[in-house]
């Protein structure tokens, strides 16, 4: 029987099907038979998530209706649908799976990917199917032929499973009850919004929240330093007094002790030069070249983690989602022999500075499913390049130019420290000069670097006479900074820091903070799209509905990322055999029983105020239903596809009979093609009514239930 591999998307699959013969069918291609497959095999798709879970009403009718009264909502059993939409191409894979005795799961490797490959295989309902794994990191042809020669089983397959499909229950149960639990509440306050509780989203917005009650909190305080201007033989530079004072009398005080007026010699007491060096930067994981990203470009965490994705599938760089920044010993050898063709790829020839793995990047015990961002051994033609977009040139070009400073010598630069003696008070200067660039070349457009910013010091001796002016310089403390977009995958990944109970730092620590390395992105997206922050200028801020949640939610669990740490500690002893996902689903009850029981109370004397409208104008609401390849996007007064200069018309408005059409309602038509029963639609006679938008045909439609 010809084996049948599930990728987890189209494009995925068209790239397997790039490494055989094939013929193209109406959902998958038929591999004509080969070394590798002797009786040919089967290539068909998922599209993402084929298999969700139901909505509360479809487990039990009595939780179609939002009400305190019918909390908690914990199923007996999770049932499972097919998503809106993609029926048919379930349907060929079923077909597929049955006819076969082998599967190959050919998802990404990774937890999500092991979860939308069994959610598909369990709702076919097939049984005794063999199951292998497709393990590897690169699309290209030759890894995807060396990758199905050594499929491996499905042991450590299922149990990344078992992780992520524990993960997906109790994100769906927190959400579904504490959205419902915290939504009802604030509305007995007069707040008619919906509020989105989420496992991850609740303490990553709580952590912006702080941040901004620091800076709103803030309270400036003014300091005063000494700050001399020498003049020497070959030069003038400056130098300060060590420390800050915090009222104008304790300098004043300073200078008259040490007898220090207008115009003073001075000597200069202590010359020390350093050479010093700076070695060449880490590769990259997702994190990072995100965080880099959003520095250089202003790019969204989203935007990179897409555009990666993009290039992976055009077979130009190595899986991306990725958290290590380390390869082995097989992926450095492949760069080091090409490293001469990578060079000419940006024009930038050097001399390799070594041609040795050094630890710093080449160390197998640091990679586990993946290893770090590096461009796949395919030299991309010039005609390939030119083709690229903005923005993938870019993140390509940091992949590539990151790879090769590793293969570069090391920044060399001298360091000259200079104490400067006036009538016994000590004035400390530093000056650099840069002796050799090395791996920086790579990187001149980097401007904001901060040794490009240290000051010259002219040539000086030992023992120099100079002449000092002496001044009083008045300085006030600053506020903490906002995050940037790119800052806030740092926070979510270090938010250990905020945390001051040394063994939740330790847990936090040991999960690397809140979300994983792919869905940080994703969380950000979400809690933009619920309006709890808006971005502005790479500049990140809470919104009123934001800080209503965080008021909210204030003292309890769901704003504790240690709490999120906990249970995600938890979830990976799931994935390596060690945990239950029957205990922890059942811990997960407890505390949504404990909080139902305990939030009215802490809710009771809580005053909350959302006097503005929140601007969502420009958020990424959902794929356009209709074309397929847009975006539905909020726009100031209506919704509509970003796809329209092609010819999409699609559209929705943003207040439909009197109700406004928030983000969620219109990303629900987008996606599952209905809202929920949705309260204070004004009929024509003026008279009030509540119904279900249902989304048909390109058309809007009121359901009346």
């Amino acid at each position: 029987m010809k084996p049948v591999i599930i990728a987890e998307k189209p494009s995925q699959a068209k790239a397997y099907a790039d490494a055989f013969k094939v013929k193209k069918n109406e959902g998958f291609f038929d591999v004509q038979p080969c070394d590798i497959f002797p009786q040919g095999a089967y290539i068909t798709w998922g599209i993402g998530h084929l298999v969700e879970l139901r909505d509360p009403k479809s487990h039990n009718p009595k939780w179609a209706k939002w009400s305190l009264q019918t909390l908690p909502i914990l199923p007996e059993e999770f049932q499972f649908q097919i998503a809106k939409g993609k029926a048919k191409q379930f349907g060929v894979i079923k077909k597929l799976i049955y006819e076969t005795d082998t599967v190959i799961n050919a998802c990404d490797v990774d937890r999500e990917g092991s979860n939308i490959f069994y959610s598909i295989f369990d709702h076919t309902r097939a049984q005794n199917k063999t199951i292998k794994r497709l393990w590897i990191n690169s699309l290209e042809v030759d890894e995807v032929r060396k990758g199905f020669l050594q499929l491996h089983d499905n042991k450590k397959d299922l149990l990344m499973y078992e992780e992520a499909k524990a993960r997906q229950m109790s994100d769906w149960l927190v959400g579904m009850n504490g959205s419902r639990l915290y939504t009802l509440l604030i509305q007995k306050k007069g707040i008619r919004e919906v509020f989105s509780i989420g496992r991850v989203q609740s303490p990553t917005v709580y952590l912006i929240y702080q941040r901004s009650l620091e800076i709103e909190r803030f309270v400036p305080e003014p300091f005063f330093e000494l700050e001399g201007t020498f003049k020497a033989e070959q030069g003038s530079y400056k130098g300060k007094v060590k420390g800050k004072m915090k009222v104008h009398e304790e300098a004043q005080e300073l200078l008259r002790k040490h007898q220090i007026d207008g115009t003073i010699p001075g000597t200069v007491s202590r010359l020390k030069t350093e050479d010093k060096k700076t070695l060449p930067p880490k590769l990259h994981a997702l994190s990072t070249i995100q965080a880099t990203a959003n520095r250089k470009w202003k790019y969204s965490p989203a935007n990179v983690l897409k555009t990666m994705q993009t290039l992976y599938e055009k077979k130009l760089v190595t899986y991306p989602r990725t958290d290590t920044q380390f390869i082995t010993p097989n992926e450095f050898s492949y760069l080091e022999n090409q490293v001469e063709a990578y060079q000419k790829l940006i024009n930038q020839p050097f001399n390799v500075a070594s041609r040795t793995p050094s630890k710093r990047y080449v160390d197998s015990s640091k990679v586990q499913e993946h290893y770090a961002i590096i461009p796949t051994k395919k030299i991309p033609t010039v005609a390939v390049l030119a083709r690229l977009s903005s923005e993938e040139r870019n993140l390509y070009e940091e992949v590539l130019r990151t790879t090769l400073a590793m293969f570069h010598s090391n920044y060399l630069y001298q360091e000259t420290s200079v104490t400067t003696d006036v009538n016994g008070l000590a004035f400390l200067s530093t000056g650099k000069v840069e002796i050799d660039k090395g791996w920086k070349v790579l990187f001149l457009n980097d401007t904001d670097s901060k040794a490009s910013k240290e000051p010259n010091l002219p040539k000086l001796s030992l023992h120099e006479q100079v002449k000092g002016k002496v001044a009083i310089k008045e300085g006030q403390t600053n506020p903490p900074k906002p995050y940037t977009e790119g800052q806030l995958i740092a926070m979510m990944k270090t938010c250990g820091k905020f945390v001051e109970d040394a063994a939740e730092n330790e847990i936090l620590k040991e999960v690397e903070g809140l979300g994983t390395e792919a869905t940080r992105s994703g969380i950000i997206e979400t809690i933009k799209r619920h309006g709890y922050i808006e971005v502005k200028k790479n500049i990140v801020s809470i919104t009123e509905k934001g800080n209503v949640l965080c008021q909210a939610i204030e003292g309890n669990l769901l704003a504790s990322p240690a709490m999120t740490a906990k249970w995600e500690a938890y979830l990976k002893k799931i994935g390596t055999g060690t945990g239950s996902s029957e205990l922890f689903l059942g811990s997960i009850s407890k505390f949504l029983n404990h909080l139902i029981k305990e939030v009215p109370s802490q809710l009771h004397d809580k005053i909350f105020d959302m006097s503005t409208e929140i601007d969502l104008s420009g958020v990424e609401v959902a794929t356009c239903p209709t074309c397929q390849k847009g975006t539905i996007i909020s726009r100031k007064n209506f919704y509509g596809c970003s796809a329209y200069k092609e010819g999409c018309k699609q559209t929705f408005p943003a207040i439909l009979l009197k109700k406004q059409l928030t983000v969620i309602h219109v990303e629900d038509l987008c996606t599952k093609g209905e809202t929920e029963v949705l309260n204070g639609f004004v009929s024509k006679t003026g008279k009030s009514f509540n119904a279900k938008l249902m989304f048909t045909n390109g058309q809007l439609k009121f359901n009346f239930i």
